[in-house]
């Protein structure tokens, strides 16, 4: 018993989160690299080198340079077990994003020195703090010319209204940039030096504490003066505020030459929180409980193109899992066995045998498991509180430009709309349309119908319209107009798409019986 929970404790797992571009990606490769779990990290935008970087798996970002996906990796560092959710940064997968959010114990805020602070990662941060999860952050592309250190600490704490502690501080930038001034472990780190001469001692007054050309260098006089300064007016270090989500540590560093990581990742490693309770129906459900439970967070068809499988992403919540051992899956009552398992290092997958609370692990799906679903032991039956839903506002109709692919065509549509990012409708004529929060979610639809199902799709655009589901099973079909589009769900229910607000509120005052619901206002 005591091995298990020490197994539980030493697991962080975290997400990382950030504006596209900020170097989210870069900073998920090079973790990985202190872990060893991969041999020479690759960049997002490798494009010459035909090195990718592993968390983007799918043909699409390759081509990009952006992950659409949420990726999840796995390493061993210093007696932890390490779980990073790599996030897709582009606005329009926020939903994907925010799911993942659900999944994790802290967050990792990556930000780009010269922007600051973005709006996605504004809107992340916001989803972070609501469920009161730990915030580190890192403030990458150091090497580059950005704004002042003192202005971006300034900006984190106006825009995000969060408190902030440096636990270290930049001595210079750009081409002038030397390293960093750790006020953590009272040392200076050296940029572009030898790894034997790297690390510099300070004193008890925080000064030097041996002989350094760098003494005579005018950034040294500046940043002894800026530490002051953060001494005497910054914030109190407190692992407490850390940990309910009020004080965000910040680390300075440059993802993409590797300066600034491993201490991040040691530090990040003694403040982290261990796996978490989470709530369910019946009260928060204690990690160190013995009986297995966990949730499926995201679904994801083809990633392995060969074999046309699909995974559901499995958030392990308590207890431990085995491979080959018998779960409830809660919302059906059916009994199954999992006996195809896999944990991931991106779309490098082994076959996991174990796993306890804290780990994602991959289950192999057949249909069975939806986003949100709890599969669980024993004889309780219990559901893990609903994740967050997204009503869409983007809307094309669907078709195949060949007909004879019908078959392909009703294979792919329905495992990708599984994956919760594309939500399908079908008129009563049998007409499919598609519905999603962005317009980037329809190219990727477009570009895996065509690359994994080798059917290609004419997508006839909508515009934008506001969704509403009906209560109760009848309608009258009269009500179906151009302007109020009677559709039903993937599962059957009847739903109204209206051309705007304005043709809500006409339905409504004309037709007030029929009760129209929103599935997002429930989570408000």
């Amino acid at each position: 018993m005591e091995n298990f929970i020490d197994e539980v404790k030493s697991r962080r797992t975290f997400a990382i989160i950030s504006h596209p571009d900020a170097g989210k990606t870069t900073l998920t490769e090079k973790l990985l690299l202190f872990g060893g779990a991969i041999r020479a990290a690759g960049t997002v935008k490798g494009k010459k080198t035909g090195k990718y970087a592993t968390s983007d798996w799918m043909e699409i970002e390759k081509q990009r340079g952006i992950s659409v996906t949420s990726s999840v990796m796995q390493f061993d560092y210093n007696g932890f077990r390490v779980n990073i959710l790599d996030t897709p940064g582009h606005d329009d997968f926020s939903e994907d994003t925010y799911r993942t959010l659900t999944a994790v114990d802290s967050a990792v805020m990556v930000i780009d020195s010269a922007k600051g602070i973005e709006p996605q990662t504004i809107k992340l941060f916001k989803v972070c703090k609501m469920r009161g999860i730990p915030i580190f952050t890192f403030i990458n592309k150091l090497d580059r010319v950005g704004k002042m250190p003192l202005e971006l600490i300034a900006e984190l704490e106006e825009v995000l209204e969060i408190d902030a502690y440096p636990m270290n501080w930049p001595i210079g930038m750009g081409k002038e940039f030397l390293g960093i001034y750790d006020r953590f472990y009272n040392r200076i780190e050296q940029f572009r030096v030898e790894e034997n001469e790297r690390f510099l001692p300070l004193n008890e007054d925080g000064e030097l504490a041996v002989e350094h050309e760098l003494q005579q260098s005018g950034l040294y006089k500046q940043v002894l003066e800026e530490v002051e300064l953060l001494n005497e007016a910054g914030n109190e270090f407190s692992e407490e505020k850390v940990l309910n989500g009020s004080l965000t540590p910040v680390f300075f560093g440059s993802a993409l030459t590797t300066f600034g990581v491993k201490t991040f990742l040691e530090t990040y490693l003694q403040f982290a929180p261990e796996p978490q309770a989470r709530p369910s129906d019946i009260g928060d459900i204690n990690p160190l409980n013995e009986s297995f439970s966990g949730f499926v967070f995201k679904i994801q068809a083809n990633m392995n193109p060969a074999h046309r499988d699909r995974i559901a992403f499995v958030r392990v919540c308590s207890g431990k899992f085995k491979r080959g051992m018998t779960v409830t899956l809660a919302r059906t009552g059916k009994t199954l066995k999992l006996s195809q398992s896999t944990q991931f290092l991106a779309d490098d997958r082994s076959t996991v045998d174990e796993a306890v609370s804290g780990d994602i692990i991959g289950l192999y799906d057949t249909g069975m498991f939806q986003i949100g679903d709890t599969i669980l032991v024993g004889k309780q039956i219990y559901h893990f509180n609903p994740l967050p839903q997204f009503t869409p506002e983007l809307f094309v109709r669907v078709t195949a430009k060949n007909v004879m692919k019908q078959k392909q065509f009703h294979k792919g549509i329905h495992q990708l709309v599984q994956e919760g990012a594309i939500q399908l409708f079908k008129t009563k004529y049998e007409e499919y349309i598609l519905g999603a929060v962005g317009q980037l979610q329809f190219e990727v639809f477009e570009h895996r119908m065509k690359n994994e199902y080798h059917v290609d799709v004419k997508l006839e655009h909508m515009g934008s319209k506001v969704v509403r589901w009906i209560e109760g099973d009848s309608v009258d079909e009269g009500l179906n107009s151009s302007r109020s589009m009677l559709v039903k769900d993937r599962y059957d229910r009847n739903v109204f798409l209206f051309e705007n607000d304005f043709a809500l509120r006409w339905f409504q005052d004309k037709n007030p019986d029929v009760k129209l619901f929103n599935p997002m206002d429930d989570d408000k």
